[in-house]
């Protein structure tokens, strides 16, 4: 690591790589709020400016695709159920 980087920045791409290369609905939900973390982190190292805001949409914009990605998972899970058959009970 060199001087005067934001350690916080490469950490912030790795969670956001690990949130495309998931493979279920949760690990991409943690990967993203990871992602969101390391970028707010990141916007805390950084004074002011342009570099703070792009950091701290980035942070929300990863918060908000957790949540879709939380809001799909429960309604695939609660919603999308096959109704079982009424023969197959008995």
């Amino acid at each position: 690591m060199s001087f005067g980087k934001n350690p916080y920045v490469a950490k912030a791409q790795a969670a956001e790589l690990l949130a495309e290369r998931a493979r279920d609905e949760a690990s991409r939900s943690r990967a993203h709020r990871e992602a969101a973390h390391e970028w707010e982190r990141a916007a805390d190292r950084e004074k002011p400016g342009k570099r703070h805001d792009e950091y701290l949409a980035a942070a929300e914009r990863h918060r908000t695709l957790a949540e879709g990605v939380a809001e799909t998972a429960t309604e695939e899970r609660f919603f999308e159920a096959p109704e079982p058959d009424p023969q197959s009970l008995n």
